[in-house]
């Protein structure tokens, strides 16, 4: 019988869906279990570390570390150490495979969706794989998890954790963040590809190169304090127009600060997207 039934890879921070592995199981009480790890994987800031939410005939196993964390449905018979060594190793070709930028920048569920592939084939070794051949593998996660026990939950647990009573009433849950912006316009475009014109005048400036070329990082990707950093590279970008005006005509001064006002209210006008109503892990 299979030990790991279903996995998924989120990230711990919001709870989106980055991969998961095909589903063949379509029973009740297995759609049911996937409903609750859905709810679960929104509340995992709330339990660090390695996990379980037991339930009668399914387990919910969990272990997040830094932004990425690894669920797996299993039969409730299926060991525990064989469950936290699949997740493991899941964790581990899962962070090898895409850095952190890639993962936070994620805005869409099931963004890195190729690397179901992967969790199909370490699923396929950790159920066709007999018990002995993996015995140092269990034996070491079994050591950590006598040392620090994983939290153990029910999967009604779940349900109250996220406000749902009784399975009627339903508090509602924060959204997600979104960080997709809005399409690129025409006009940005344009404001692209003059600041790398004008990036390409600087090559031989360092600090005037990094000016444009966080121009266009800025336009093209959300950022925090995105208003503060424009303002900021406006004024640093002025100043050093002024610095060079011994070095360039006034219509280069003008052409390059034309630009740089373009890009900041290209940058300011582009919004995020408004999010989609509905998605699960």
């Amino acid at each position: 019988m299979s030990m790991i039934l279903f996995a998924c890879v989120v990230r711990v921070r919001d709870g989106l869906p980055l991969s998961a592995s095909t589903d063949f199981y379509h029973t009740q009480d297995f759609l049911e279990c996937r409903r609750r790890l859905k709810t679960l994987a929104l509340r995992l800031t709330q339990y660090p570390g390695r996990g379980s939410a037991e339930g009668r005939d399914f387990s919910i196993h969990f272990s997040s570390l830094g932004d990425v964390a690894c669920m797996a449905i299993c039969p409730r018979q299926c060991p525990a150490a064989m469950a936290f060594c699949f997740l493991e190793t899941v964790w581990w070709e899962f962070t090898a495979s895409y850095d952190t930028t890639c993962i936070g920048l994620a805005s869409r569920p099931y963004a890195f969706l190729e690397f179901d592939s992967i969790i199909q084939k370490v699923k396929w070794h950790f159920n066709c794989v007999s018990s002995a051949q993996m015995e140092s593998s269990l034996e070491k996660i079994q050591e950590e998890l006598d040392f620090q026990p994983p939290v153990v939950l029910t999967v009604e647990d779940t349900d109250i954790a996220n406000g749902i009573m009784n399975g009627h009433t339903q508090i509602h849950l924060e959204p997600a963040p979104n960080f997709r912006m809005e399409p690129v316009t025409a006009l940005g475009v344009l404001s692209l590809i003059l600041n790398i014109m004008c990036a390409a005048l600087n090559l031989i400036r360092g600090i005037h190169l990094a000016e444009h070329s966080l121009q266009c990082y800025l336009y093209l990707f959300y950022s925090p304090a995105r208003t503060v950093k424009v303002v900021l590279m406006l004024l640093f970008i002025c100043l050093g127009n002024m610095y060079l005006h011994g070095l360039r005509n006034l219509w280069q001064i003008l052409f390059h600060i034309g630009v740089a006002f373009l890009s900041s209210y290209q940058i300011l006008t582009r919004q995020l997207q408004e999010k989609q109503s509905d998605y699960g892990v």
